[in-house]
């Protein structure tokens, strides 16, 4: 996903022309000091949270995303 807009409530990405959005609790910076914040023309690896919503929501969270390898059953 790249970021295509940021606001004080969390970030619009694109993939592929399909958008869609990650509230800023799911962003590593909201939980890391040290993580700077989503900036437009970053590329994030994200995962989905919620393909049902308009827009959909997505989760660049670390922890988020093992969870779904898990579920799926990956698990790297």
């Amino acid at each position: 996903m790249t970021v295509i807009a940021v606001a004080p409530v969390g970030s619009e990405v694109d993939a592929n022309g399909e958008t869609g959005f990650i509230d800023q609790v799911k962003h590593p910076s909201w939980w890391d000091e040290d993580t700077a914040p989503p900036q437009v023309g970053d590329r994030l690896h994200v995962v989905v949270l919620d393909a049902s919503r308009e827009e959909p929501r997505f989760s660049a969270l670390q922890s988020d995303i093992d969870i779904a390898r898990r579920l799926r059953g990956t698990g790297a």
